[in-house]
């Protein structure tokens, strides 16, 4: 396959994973108020890892093989990144909207931009900064709307939760970069799946979180798998198939599409009223965003 092809090849697999965690915000916000947010994690990554699994053993192409040095990497990656950032997402979504959580997570490369300076020694421009205070701007939008008709400051505590999420994966994407495992992405994304799961398994256990499975409707088992299979799984093995063709620069331009995919599906299943100040405040934020990141061009 040549260059050209390897491209809009990595392109498909990033516009695909980005619509499936722009979707997962409306069915984790679908099945949230019947499975509380750890019995929901250790369901879909359960799925998500037995399914990337069977599709390892079948495809018969790659190793299991771990290297022992870089179990601890794995270990981190997956706390941060799956067992602390789904569950901030998950409790999040019991008290906001699911659009809101999708135009939040946008914010996301604008904590990478702070941390890359702290620990990357990357330079503060006039281009970054007023970016910065754009996303801001956007954010405070968003969060201090409330009913979505008039501005006060009615700041729920699932916005704190969503911005820290933004947060811990700009961490996450930075460690990822730093750590460096070297591991064909699709069993990269087992092992984080995997570890995932054991991490949550026992608050599953405490809290006795498969007595409420009888609560689950068929749409919501959907819902369920979905997550399991399609975000858990393929969302994140995508997305590290992308970035093993594309620089992370150029595969971090997709993200700018997930509220859209979130949106378009709150509407669509959950019938969501989409208010203008909460688009507005999303478009500012993704605005501030690619100026931070100098994707006009890109984009």
């Amino acid at each position: 396959m040549n260059v050209s092809k390897l491209v809009v090849a990595a392109s498909l697999f990033a516009t695909v994973a980005i619509s499936f965690w722009g979707i997962s915000f409306v069915s984790a916000k679908a099945v949230i108020d019947k499975l509380d947010p750890f019995t929901l994690l250790v369901s879909r990554f359960g799925i998500g890892a037995t399914f990337l699994l069977v599709l390892i053993l079948l495809k018969r192409e790659y190793s299991l093989k771990l290297p022992i040095r870089y179990i601890p990497h794995v270990i981190v990656l997956s706390i941060i990144g799956v067992f602390v950032h789904q569950l901030l997402q998950a409790s999040a979504l019991l008290t906001i909207d699911a659009s809101s959580a999708g135009w939040l997570i946008s914010f996301s490369p604008v904590f990478t931009v702070f941390l890359s300076m702290l620990f990357l020694h990357e330079k503060m421009t006039f281009s970054k900064g007023f970016g910065i205070i754009i996303a801001i701007c956007g954010v405070l939008l968003i969060t201090t709307t409330g009913t979505g008709k008039t501005i006060n400051f009615s700041f729920h505590i699932g916005y704190v939760l969503m911005i820290l999420s933004t947060l811990n994966w700009a961490v996450y994407s930075v460690l990822l970069k730093k750590l460096s495992v070297p591991l064909p992405a699709l069993v990269l994304t087992f092992y984080i799946s995997f570890i995932g799961f054991i991490l949550t398994l026992p608050f599953l256990v405490k809290q006795r979180g498969w007595e409420k499975f009888e609560l689950l409707e068929y749409p919501e088992w959907g819902h369920l798998i979905f997550l399991g299979i399609f975000v858990s799984g393929v969302g994140y093995w995508y997305w590290g198939k992308a970035l093993e063709v594309l620089e992370a620069s150029k595969v971090s331009v997709f993200i700018y599409l997930e509220p859209v995919f979130t949106v378009i599906a709150a509407v669509i299943l959950l019938h969501e009223k989409i208010e203008l100040t909460s688009v507005t405040g999303g478009l500012i934020i993704i605005i501030g965003v690619i100026l931070v990141n100098g994707h006009f061009r890109s984009v």
